[in-house]
This record gives structure tokens, sequence and C-alpha cells, in this order.
């Protein structure tokens, strides 16, 4: 074989392609198997031209447009109350959190390319009861089966970011990534999931015409696939095509590994309570600025939308250690409860509506600096598990995202729009520390984690 790039047969331990030593022919693998396919430099996702990258990140993101929601009008059609219609958003948000501990894994066992397209075709089938529910029965469990189905970008997507962008270069993708989900269509609710089915349809076309397969161990099995074809050498294998046990196991393996990070990698517990938590937030501030702007400040549902989404954006230049990342989730957790309390004390009717305008700013961009450097440190400290890692991320924050909106009511008419919000705002300064603490000692933490990059 020619001069190639050495990839280790295990698939256990982080891995950055970007760092792998290059011109290492096959006979000199590991292994010392002249069959063994190794990962030539053309081969290598990090090194498809910026454009076709960027291009990638650009469709796979734009998949969270997908994942729209809304209530308007949904009371109304199907003649429940309201807090019917927010079930309706907690089970389409249960979906979203249950999906990635499935469609993660497995899209490092058959590649990112196959989980999207199979979970979009099934995304978009299922779409259609929701949009033609006859009644709300129809509707909740359809949308929770299309959260479960459209969850792939949420986990899987930071897996393709991980593969195609180096350490150094990683940071602006991941935050092009992490703020794709706040963004989306805002309209009676029937019109909202018709622009949603039609954009299902054009983004599985983008994703098959547009992103190639980034997992390098999939690549390697592909590519031993072709030379078997091509040379009639049925000993030419790859480090997929020899792993232990039956595929039934790999896939339960792969699928029990999001539990394992929990369990047993203190940084990825307490980093995905944080996210959980700012996040739980977040989808009752949802339920929280219509009681603020429409019912204090008479707002309608258009206006009060243009309060809710504060944007900004990072980039980091040079080869820093994962923990560098946790910076910006620094300001971001001084942010979140600082605009919290500002938001608090602002919501009285005599001060002008202005004012918890202004107070959202820095909540929505602190919880864009926590979620960007949150995701983009769990994407580079578990190389080549990326998509593992969210998606044990992604499990613990919508299940809060999922609980939390069910008593946003409830608790605003108890402590009134100061006492709710104010006490929200506690919860987010006890988590404030985290990203402070494990900036100094994330580094040692790593080094004891079976699953972190060292």
């Amino acid at each position: 074989m020619s001069t190639l790039t050495k990839i280790p047969g295990s698939f256990d331990k982080p891995h950055d392609a970007a760092k792998t030593e290059t011109n290492v022919s096959a006979s000199q693998n590991a292994e010392g198997d002249p069959h063994l396919v190794v990962l030539e430099p053309e081969d290598n996702p990090q090194n498809m031209s910026l454009f076709r990258r960027w291009l990638a990140v650009l469709i796979i993101s734009s998949a969270s447009l997908c994942a729209a929601f809304t209530e308007q009008g949904v009371a109304q059609t199907f003649h429940v109350s309201h807090e019917v219609t927010i079930l309706g958003i907690s089970l389409f948000v249960v979906g979203l959190g249950s999906g990635p501990l499935l469609v993660g894994p497995l899209s490092e066992v058959y590649g990112r390319n196959v989980v999207y397209q199979i979970s979009y075709v099934l995304f978009f089938i299922f779409t259609f009861p929701v949009v033609f529910a006859p009644n709300i029965a129809v509707f909740l469990v359809f949308r929770l089966i299309t959260g479960f189905c459209g969850s792939a970008f949420l986990s899987v997507a930071g897996g393709s970011v991980s593969d195609m962008f180096p350490d150094s270069s990683i940071a602006s993708p991941m935050a092009v990534y992490t703020i794709s989900p706040f963004i989306g269509p805002h309209l009676y609710w029937e019109w909202t999931y018709r622009v949603q089915l039609c954009w299902i349809f054009v983004e599985f076309l983008m994703l098959a015409t547009f992103v190639p397969e980034t997992y390098v161990p999939v690549i390697l099995k592909k590519k031993a696939r072709r030379l078997r074809k091509s040379t009639g050498d049925p000993k030419i294998y790859a480090p997929l095509d020899r792993r232990e046990g039956t595929l039934t196991s790999a896939i339960l393996i792969s699928c029990y590994k999001p539990f394992q990070l929990l369990l047993f990698d203190r940084m990825v517990l307490l980093l995905d309570s944080w996210n959980a938590l700012i996040l739980g937030i977040l989808y009752l501030a949802f339920q929280a600025f219509p009681i603020i702007f429409e019912d204090i400040h008479g707002f309608n549902v258009q206006t009060t939308g243009l309060a809710l989404y504060a944007r900004e954006t990072a980039r980091y230049n040079g080869d820093p250690p994962p923990e560098v990342r946790l910076i910006m989730g620094q300001v971001g957790a001084i942010l979140v409860p600082v605009g919290l309390f500002c938001l608090a004390f602002t919501t009285y009717p005599q001060v002008h509506w202005i004012a918890p305008i202004i107070a959202s700013v820095p909540f929505g961009s602190g919880i864009y600096f926590v979620f960007t450097s949150t995701f983009t440190y769990l994407v580079t400290a578990y190389r080549p598990i990326a998509a593992t890692a969210m998606a044990s991320d992604s499990a613990l924050r919508f299940t809060f995202a999922a609980v939390f909106p069910l008593f946003a009511g409830a608790m605003y008419d108890r402590l009134g729009t100061v006492g709710a919000t104010a006490l929200l705002a506690g919860l987010s300064t006890i988590m404030a520390p985290l990203p402070f603490i494990f900036y100094r000692i994330g580094a040692r933490l790593r080094k004891n984690s079976r699953f972190a990059a060292h």
C-alpha cells in the first residue's frame, strides 16, 4: 500500500485526527498487518477545502431550523387548555432529549450520514400527522415522535464538526452550530409546521447532496470495501470490520456510553447539569416572557418574540487546550444571573417596557456563551466520542427543558414575576462557579478520565 496516515484500531479512546502522524506506511502500523486499511491525507475530512467544510457545517446546523415549536392557536383549534398546549412542547423536547442517546452513539458505528438521512426521512413522514392532526391526542403523540426523529442535529452535528475541524479552528463552526437552534419560524401553529415540513424536505436534499461522510472509522470501512472489490483481496479490512462481539452488542455498548459518561466522569456530569439548568430556565422563559411582556406591557406575540434572542460571536486563535474554551463560559456564567436579576426587578408595570428588553440582552448573550463554551469543550475534550458526549449533554438538558415549562405558569402566579424570576437567577448563580473551577482543574480531571483526551 501507499504511504498513509495511521489510525489506531481501537476507537474507545479519544483521538484528534489533526494530530496524527503522517507518512506512516501500512506495514508500519501498530498491528503490523499490511492488509489493514489506514487513512490517506486526501481521505481525511479535516483536509477537505475550507469552503466544503463550512458548507457542510451550515447545512447541518440549519437542520435545527426544523425544530420549530409554537403553541399559538393550538388551544383554540383543539379546544384544550393552555397547559395541554405546553405539554406538546414538553413532549417534543422529551423526544429531542432521548433521541441523541440512540442516534449519537449509532453515528459512531454506522457513520454520520446514514443517521442524518434516516432521521430526516422519518422526521418528514411523521410531521404530516402533526400538520393534519384530527385531535389533540394525535398531535401530542406525533410531537413526541418527531422530536425523537429530528434530534440528530443535537449530538451528531457536534460530532460532524469535530470530525472536520482541528482544535485550533473548531470554535467558530461550533459557535454557528450552537446559535442555530434558537432561530426558527414563529407563526400560527398550522403554518409553522407546514413551513417546517417544507424545510425538512429541503434539508434532506442538501444533506444527501452536499454533506460527505466525516467519521474516520466509517470512511476507512468504506475504503476497505472498495479495495476488496477492486483488488479481489478478501483479506483487506478496516478496524471497524474487526470489532469484537456481535453487531447487537456493539450497538448496546455504544448506546450506554452516554450514561457511562454521566455516571463516571464528574466534569461531564456537572457541566451537563449546568447546561440543563440553563436550558430549563430558557424554556421556562419562553412561558415567562409572554407573562412579562403581553400581560404587563401589552405586547403582541410578534413583538414579544423580538425580546427572546440575543447573540454574540467569539473566535479563538491558536491551538489552546480544551479548558480555554471555558473562558467564554465564565462570562456567560456571570451574564445569565445578572440578566435574570435585572429582568426580575424591571417587570413592574410602572417600569417602561424597554427596561426588561434591555435586561434580556445579557441573559440571552450569557446563554449563548454558556452553550458555545460547553459544547466546544465537550467535542474537543472527548474526541472521537464527541457525538456520544453531546448525546449525554442533550439528554440531561432536554429533560430539564421538558419539565420546566410545565410549572412556569403556576410558579409565576404564586411568586409573581419578580419573585419567580429572582428564584431562577439564584439557581443560575449557584452553578456559576463551575466554569471557573474546571478552568483550573479540568486538565487534571481529564488526565484521570477514561473517556477524555489527555
